[in-house]
């Protein structure tokens, strides 16, 4: 009998949708636990361990936590580039209407929240952090709206999927811009030339991964070098890697589908386990009603949802972009509510914005903290209520 519920049990839930989620969700909250406990300092100093090796000039040997950040992540953001592309050849991004939506969209909000969090903070000694808010967690959002499975579109995931990449790639030109004091622009050169040839095989109909994979791990290299975050190597290779709009196999779905699971259960649960191990202290909480707090929180949680909602009606209002299908402006509500989920590239902005000042640092994480638990469960739960209703039409406008 226990032989067979038990596998039975196992294998649905990793099958469902929202398993990832719940997993994802609880190495949060089990990662919490250990770092305010006292098993919290040994965990920090097994996520500083290096490894990995330095030979030849080629240097390869970083902080278990670097590994994970820069290079699962990496893979991470390689999985999520497959789905992008796929839906823009043969999906629902195929078209400039419903491909322009997410990326205007991404822009709304990126603007009102820093305006938001500069209002708060101009002419104080944390001005500099203005792009925290602008942020939004991709790994964490995909979890919390994957956790509601069929109660939303798929489009819409599609739709949050590529606002949140849209998204990222903005924070990451911020960060090269305005936060890199040190960028190695001939790493990024090489990098370049070596996605170019990636193109060129795409275009020659080479249909061999590794042709793709091992350039790739080049490219990761070079960027992860030249001071520009490493994730993003893993997009690019994504977009170089061939696919079709027949029915075919073809070597991008191959590589998505041999990716699912890893990504899910394996890579997402370690993100999580290392990067939500923040320990509590006194001055948090008073931090949340100070001006980095006010404008952090309030950048997240009021900037993004009015921002995204707001770009996103007047680029169907003008016909310049189309909804996702099946979906409603309570959708795109609530797909504004989870882009307030900064947490992982806000922190590191954080970390750029206030290194040195360990007080303002801490008082940002928490903000940061507080800031997405509170978008991911409005978010949840907006959605959850919005379910498949299709009281707002597509082509409606939302009361604004």
């Amino acid at each position: 009998m226990v032989k067979t519920i038990y596998p039975n049990f196992f294998q649905k839930f990793f099958q469902s949708s929202s398993a990832g989620g719940i997993l994802l969700m609880t190495c949060v909250i089990i990662s919490l636990l250990i770092a305010n406990s006292g098993a919290g300092r040994g965990f920090e100093e097994l996520l500083s361990t290096q490894i990995g090796s330095e030979m030849a000039g080629i240097n390869l040997r970083y902080p278990v936590l670097l590994w994970i950040n820069d290079g699962l992540m990496a893979i991470f953001f390689l999985f999520v580039g497959l789905e992008i592309k796929r839906e823009m050849i043969e999906g629902e991004l195929s078209s400039v209407k419903r491909a322009s939506l997410p990326i205007l969209a991404a822009l709304g909000g990126i603007f009102p929240p820093a305006l938001i969090y500069l209002a708060f903070n101009a002419g104080t000694q944390t001005a500099d952090g203005w792009a925290i808010p602008m942020a939004t967690d991709i790994a964490f959002a995909l979890a919390i709206i994957s956790m509601l499975g069929k109660r939303v579109p798929s489009s819409l995931k599609i739709f949050l999927s590529a606002l949140a990449i849209v998204d990222d790639l903005i924070a990451i030109l911020v960060i090269a811009v305005f936060y890199s004091a040190d960028i190695q622009f001939t790493y990024l050169l090489y990098a370049f030339g070596i996605f170019v040839f990636l193109l060129i095989l795409n275009k020659l109909n080479i249909t061999s991964l590794a042709a793709y994979l091992i350039p790739g791990l080049f490219i990761w290299y070079f960027i992860h070098h030249s001071g520009v975050h490493a994730t993003i190597a893993g997009v690019l290779t994504a977009l170089a890697i061939p696919t079709s709009k027949d029915a075919t196999l073809s070597p991008l779905v191959k590589l998505e589908h041999a990716l699912l699971n890893p990504v899910n259960f394996i890579i997402m649960p370690i993100f999580a386990l290392a990067n939500t191990n923040i320990a509590f202290e006194a001055n948090m909480v008073s931090g949340l009603t100070t001006p980095l707090g006010i404008g952090i929180i309030a950048g997240l949680v009021i900037g993004k949802t009015v921002g995204i909602t707001l770009f996103s009606w007047l680029a169907v209002k003008i016909r310049v972009a189309r909804m996702p299908e099946h979906s409603t402006w309570m959708h795109i509500i609530g797909v504004g509510m989870l882009g307030g989920i900064g947490f992982t590239m806000s922190i590191f902005i954080a970390l750029l914005s206030f290194s040195g000042n360990e007080s303002i640092l801490s008082e940002a994480k928490f903000a940061i903290l507080t800031a997405s638990v509170i978008s991911g469960l409005i978010g949840f739960l907006w959605l959850r209520k919005a379910g498949n209703a299709s009281g707002n039409s597509a082509n409606e406008s939302p009361a604004l």
